[in-house]
């Protein structure tokens, strides 16, 4: 009778393939439960198998892929705890963001100065020698900066840059031929804040007189068709002072006299003693914050402008209208004003022009005492 492990016909011939007598040579081998659980591949019933084109095994998921999904969604939840603990933090958080500082639009006051008689006419040189403008510098020469000293908010540099940026404003503003004869506004324009480019192109395209849109209270102007220099040297006189307005806010003003020496546009020859001085005061209040002292651009909030000799008529909404040489202010008053008119304010005002350009004399005392036109 042969052993359990034999085959009918005996043991086969030839050495033993295993010495130690074992069944085979993967008698070590143990397929208990987990090694099953574990296995790749299953094997399909008998049952299974009778169906046509039936394959013998099939694939199980692996442990890597249970993992793998394990792992995709726990990824997927932490993400969103974190995006909801943002969104709950957000809504939580009791510091606001800072608030976007806007420009605010410009006022400007335009105010005519009568002359009490005829406007005198002379050669450019005598006029200014026999006028206050006489001790004014030329040009950008007139325009001085302050001594510069750091602020409790802003540094040395940042002073610099607002009175810099101020007085290359007056210096486009005042004293540019182009933009004296309105064929520019470029040099004024380029240095505003973007938030008031609008109110700028309208002053400059539908100038009125109601406090906000005056072309002549962001710059100076004269009609190119009635008037023209007669020296290009403008004389300028004023001052220039800075303080900090906020831990965010500087702010600049700048109170100049400016002294223009005119002539009638002529075809003909020009009569060398057919000049006249025209004196502009302007007191204008700046505002920077860091942003516009880092591009090198302004915000212009208020503009008081005194400018003479004209009639107190004059529409000087859109351009400044001197009265020249032998000429005379007319004797009509400002413009009318209508409180029950519920339309745009005019500022219909007008003063008197105490020194007359041209004049030799004593200024009186008061603010017209260093030169500038009297206030009305």
């Amino acid at each position: 009778m042969t052993g359990r492990g034999e085959p009918p016909e005996g043991p086969p011939e030839g050495p033993p393939e295993n010495p130690a007598g074992g069944e085979d040579e993967y008698r070590s081998l143990v397929f208990d439960e987990s090694f099953v659980r574990a296995a790749r591949l299953q094997e399909f019933s008998a049952q299974e198998r009778m169906g046509d084109h039936a394959l013998a095994v099939r694939s199980l998921p692996g442990r890597a892929a249970r993992n793998g999904s394990k792992a995709a969604i726990a990824l997927v939840l932490l993400i969103a705890l974190a995006f909801a603990t943002a969104v709950y933090i957000g809504f939580r958080n009791p510091y606001s963001p800072p608030a976007v500082r806007h420009a605010a639009p410009l006022k400007t006051t335009v105010v005519p100065l009568s002359p009490q008689g005829a406007v005198p006419g002379g050669t450019p040189a005598a006029l200014y020698a026999a006028s206050p403008a006489a001790e004014f510098r030329t040009g950008a020469e007139g325009i001085t900066l302050p001594t510069i000293r750091r602020t409790h908010s802003f540094s040395d540099s940042q002073v610099t840059a607002a009175l810099t940026t101020v007085k290359d404003y007056l210096v486009g503003s005042s004293l540019d031929p182009d933009v004296l004869t309105g064929t520019s506004t470029r040099p004024v324009e380029r240095l505003l804040d973007p938030d008031q480019t609008a109110q700028f192109d309208r002053s400059m395209n539908t100038p009125a007189d109601d406090g906000r849109h005056s072309a002549t209270g962001w710059l100076v102007r004269f009609d190119p068709d009635d008037v023209e220099l007669a020296d290009p040297k403008v004389r300028v006189r004023g001052t220039l002072a800075y303080t900090e307005v906020g831990a965010d806010t500087l702010e600049v003003v700048s109170d100049h006299t400016f002294t223009y020496a005119l002539r009638p546009v002529d075809t003909g020859p020009q009569k060398e003693d057919g000049a006249s001085l025209f004196t502009v005061r302007r007191e204008l209040h700046f505002q920077f914050d860091r942003e516009d002292l880092r591009l090198h651009r302004l915000e212009v909030r208020t503009a008081q402008v005194q400018a003479g000799p004209q009639s107190c008529s004059a529409d000087t909404a859109g351009a400044l209208v001197p009265l020249l040489a032998g000429e005379r202010a007319d004797s009509r008053g400002p413009a009318g004003t209508d409180p029950y008119d519920t339309g745009p304010r005019t500022a219909a005002l007008c003063g008197t022009l105490a020194v007359s350009s041209g004049q030799a004399q004593t200024p009186p005392p008061g603010p017209a005492a260093d030169g500038s036109p009297a206030r009305p």
